[in-house]
């Protein structure tokens, strides 16, 4: 039977708010007012805090004060170090960036615009509670003042690489600094730290892990086996969506947050969602404290929507003019996060541009430096790791073809080395 009343189906195709061709809109984005939204208990039930994914948690407002019950509480000389740890990742970025165009390396992203998140939960969080990192998140790295000549080695691939020519160039590692390998698969980072957080817990020792995935991965189903296990096991574990609004060369739209925000997520797994101003280093470290408390105090996992702006394209293998406006970052309304956090310092009387201008001149000086370091031992392709290094870190232990290739390696080099040495006597 026909039912002639009914309408056809039609598809729904989520649309950007914003193309190359069209004027620059933000009006979906509700920032919300500074220090308007509540900080409930750590301890408070989640079924009394379903609220927190609607709203926007800031702290830094129009005055550049910082408002609110999220607001840490830090002392300048804490916001200086994560200022300058932000300063520092962005010289980098632009240095290692050149690089990439003069033939020095294959590839390289940078993480203009997110530098406050990782920079802030760098400092918030403990030595000993593992990151699990995506690749726009070096400011962990430079927050904890790791040596810049070895970032260049591992991202030059080169003799003196840390992990021996084994990762690609902006896959970093870095072990006693609490970060974890990056892996270009990005939704195993949330199945990663829940699986290590919760062997902490099962060891009942006191750390806990840090996750980011971007919001296309969110559509995956890494992420949501990641949020049953977190949420079964309450795992002491802070899970990051990143969501600066595209998906390499997607807008987030189509991983759905039309109906409701990524935070919301966290609702049908039986944990809180909260939503953060992702470019407000206070609202950063803020939440990520509260949710670092939850954790170590056997309250579970907290999933934090960072809403952010990726202001740079997706890597060197991406033309963002093709699918945004060409200045849409500059309209961005919750502004750029280095310059939030200065003109908060400013404000309070704790800093001024001059002593600004002469970090960032330190910064750029101090990245030259390492950079040249770097490549004085060589670039992509000029400087190798030693080929054994290929058998290193395979297996515990070398089974019988490694040795046996390893081997034969060697008795061709010998044998190579012989036959040149006699060419030349």
């Amino acid at each position: 039977m026909t039912k002639s009343n009914l309408p056809r189906l039609e598809l729904h195709i989520p649309e950007p708010p914003s193309r190359p061709d069209t004027p620059i809109t933000f009006d979906h984005v509700n920032r919300g007012e500074a220090g308007a939204v509540r900080r409930p208990d750590i301890a408070e039930h989640e079924s009394n805090m379903r609220d927190l994914p609607y709203e926007l948690i800031r702290v830094l407002d129009d005055d550049n004060l910082a408002v609110g019950p999220w607001n840490p509480m830090l002392a300048p000389e804490t916001l200086i170090k994560g200022l300058r740890a932000m300063v520092l990742s962005r010289a980098f970025d632009d240095r290692l960036f050149r690089a990439h165009r003069q033939g020095k390396t294959s590839f390289y992203m940078k993480s203009t615009g997110e530098e406050a998140i990782s920079a802030a939960q760098s400092l918030a969080l403990d030595k000993g509670d593992m990151f699990f990192p995506t690749y726009r998140a070096l400011a962990w790295l430079h927050a904890r003042n790791y040596p810049l000549t070895t970032l260049c080695n591992q991202i030059f691939s080169n003799a003196e690489d840390p992990l021996a020519g084994k990762q690609l160039p902006i896959l970093m590692s870095a072990r006693a600094y609490d970060f974890y390998s990056i892996s270009g698969n990005l939704g195993v980072r949330f199945v990663h730290a829940v699986g290590w957080a919760m062997a902490s817990a099962y060891k009942n020792d006191t750390k806990i892990s840090l996750a980011y995935v971007g919001d296309g991965t969110t559509a995956e189903g890494d992420f949501h086996e990641a949020m049953t296990f977190a949420a079964a096991y309450r795992a002491p574990t802070i899970l990051c969506v990143t969501n600066n609004q595209y998906a390499i060369s997607s807008f987030a739209g189509f991983a759905a947050p039309e109906r409701l925000p990524f935070a919301a997520k966290a609702l049908a797994y039986g944990f809180p969602g909260i939503k953060v101003d992702g470019n407000d280093f206070l609202a950063v470290w803020g939440a990520t404290q509260w949710a670092a408390e939850r954790a170590r105090t056997n309250n579970g996992p907290t999933l934090i929507e960072f809403y952010t702006y990726r202001a740079e394209g997706h890597s060197t293998s991406d033309d963002p003019g093709r699918y945004r406006p060409k200045h849409e970052a500059e309209h961005w309304p919750l502004g750029d996060p280095v310059e939030r956090l200065r003109d908060h310092l400013i404000a309070i009387g704790a800093w001024d541009m001059d002593r600004h201008a002469a970090m960032e001149g330190e910064t750029k000086e101090q990245v030259k430096v390492a950079a040249k370091e770097a490549e004085a031992i060589g670039t992509l392709g000029q400087s190798k790791p030693p080929i054994e290094e290929m058998f290193e870190d395979v297996f515990a232990e070398k089974d019988w073809r490694l040795k046996e290739q390893l081997r034969e390696l060697k008795a061709r080099r010998a044998a190579r080395a012989e036959t040149q040495g006699g060419a030349g006597a």
